[in-house]
Order: C-alpha cells, then sequence, then structure tokens
C-alpha cells in the first residue's frame, strides 16, 4: 500500500509526539537533609509539626510537597530491595493537607491513593488563579511522572495531570484539594480532534456554539498553547491549553479581551452549546 512520500515523516513525527515519556527536568528537586527526615522518621502523621518555612508561598508548598512524596513509595512488586525511604515520608506530606481537607480522607485512605506508586516527578507546574477560582483558594495546574509496577513484572512510567488547589490556614499556604487524572498515550495518536487543540476550538466553539468567525495562527511557548479567533459577536476570544505529555492539548482558561485590550477570563457553557446544536429546527 503506498501511503505517498510523506507518509515516513508523517509517521516519524507521530512518533515523537505521542509515544515517547517526557523529557523535561524535575520541579520537585527540594532536597532535605538527614536530620529532617531521621526528626519524623517513627512519628504518626498526627504527631507531626512541619517548619513554617514548607509554607511559605503556594508555589513552594506544592515544590515541598512533591519534594517529600518523591521518596516514598507504596509499591507491591518492582524495584530491587529499598525504594527511596519507603512509607517513611507520606505521614509528613499528609501534614500539607489543610484540615478541612484531611476530615475528607483520613491518613489511611490518603495512604491508599499512592498504591503501586514507586516515584513521583514533578514536570509541570503553573498558576491559572484567575477571577473564576473561588476567593481565598490559588489553583495550581500540574503534570506528573510516576514510576508503577508494570503486568509484566517490571516498573513502567505512567503520567498524571490535573490541579491542586491551595488556601492559608493559619499563615501557611496548605493544599485545599488535589485533583488528577491519568494520561493514556494510544488514544491522543489514533483520536485527534479531542485532543488537538486546534480542532477542538474548531469544532466545539465553532461548530457546537456557532462563536467562531475566524481563528488565527496558534502562539505556542513550551507546553503553553494559545488559540486566538474572533467571534462573530464581534469580540476577541483567546483559548489556553497545556500540552500533556502523551501529547494532549488540554483546554485552561478562556478568555475575551475588554474594552482597555485587557484578558478576562470567562466561561463558555459547551453544554448549552451542544443543546443548541442537537435541536433540529436551529441552522448556523
Amino acid at each position: 500500500m503506498n501511503y505517498g512520500k510523506n507518509f515516513s515523516f508523517y509517521r516519524d513525527a507521530l512518533n515523537e509526539k505521542y509515544f515517547r515519556p517526557s523529557p523535561l527536568p524535575a520541579l520537585n528537586n527540594k532536597d532535605f537533609n538527614p536530620d529532617f527526615w531521621q526528626k519524623y522518621s517513627d512519628k504518626n502523621y498526627n504527631e507531626i509539626t512541619l517548619p513554617d518555612w514548607l509554607f511559605n508561598s503556594p508555589k513552594d508548598t506544592i515544590i515541598n510537597y512533591f519534594s517529600i512524596l518523591r521518596e516514598a513509595e507504596n509499591i507491591s512488586t518492582g524495584g530491587c530491595g529499598t525504594i527511596g525511604l519507603a512509607k517513611g515520608p507520606y505521614p509528613i506530606a499528609y501534614n500539607f493537607l489543610t484540615s478541612k481537607y484531611q476530615s475528607t480522607i483520613d491518613f489511611k485512605a490518603y495512604l491508599s491513593l499512592f498504591k503501586d506508586i514507586g516515584h513521583i516527578n514533578l514536570i509541570k507546574l503553573e498558576n491559572v488563579t484567575n477571577e473564576n477560582t473561588p476567593k481565598g483558594t490559588y489553583k495550581y495546574f500540574i503534570e506528573i511522572e510516576t514510576i508503577e509496577p508494570s503486568v509484566n513484572g517490571n516498573t513502567s512510567f505512567a503520567y498524571y495531570y490535573g490541579f491542586v488547589y491551595i488556601e492559608k490556614q493559619n499563615g501557611k499556604y496548605k493544599i485545599s484539594d488535589i485533583d488528577l487524572r491519568g494520561q493514556d498515550f494510544l488514544c491522543a495518536a489514533y483520536h485527534g480532534w479531542r485532543h488537538n487543540a486546534e480542532l477542538y476550538v474548531d469544532t466545539v466553539y465553532g461548530g457546537w456554539c456557532g462563536l467562531i468567525k475566524k481563528r488565527y495562527p496558534t502562539e505556542q511557548k513550551g507546553y503553553v498553547k494559545n488559540i486566538y479567533a474572533s467571534g462573530i459577536d464581534g469580540r476577541e476570544y483567546k483559548f489556553e491549553f497545556f500540552q500533556l505529555t502523551n501529547g494532549t492539548d488540554v483546554e485552561i482558561q478562556q478568555f475575551v479581551k475588554t474594552a482597555n485590550n485587557q484578558w478576562e477570563p470567562i466561561t463558555i457553557d459547551v453544554e448549552k452549546c451542544l443543546k443548541r446544536w442537537r435541536c433540529p429546527y436551529h441552522f448556523f
């Protein structure tokens, strides 16, 4: 079967985009000295009081939290003996949660969240707090790379993305919620439009919502992709996406340009667009 002279280049480009692990360095690179670990080594989570400097800012809290989890493991198989500091870091990490968050998940349930996680690298961290974020809350996008047991008995990499929410409690920035979801490396490669920022904007905001008059060339810096468009309502729009390790583009925020040329965050109700699109008596 002849796919044409450009097929080889296309195939290689897809292979590099969708089937290769992330080359990004780990951001959770805070090193804690042996005295730090020794101080909490034999204590239960409710016997631990952590120093204030771990919580100086929302970003510091997240980096310190994942730097502690970097040394933890809770796997059933894999590795060659002791891994890191085993389960010792989990009681410390649990103290990064607000008291309200702890009331929704006890330590036993918290520990179970890390079942078959042997190592964690934080590879993406972006502050996405805006006017739509609940007052007093900071919202950060994260992507993590983990090492987990595989069905073949060895270990393999897995990737997750989502959001961390931070609130200030007693002068310290603590984690009030974490929302994570896994990545599939065979979805975007074979089932395209939902995973591609440009096609997503064209389909959802152009086709379903009937909003887009003209889409402009994509602006991409690293893993951040901004899609700009003129609306049929005469307004200018910006759609911000983050590109994941598996090649998927995830929509993060939507903006409209104000009269003084500022980008104001908005929320477009796609479900309302879908209801409109499904109406048999409506034509675009």
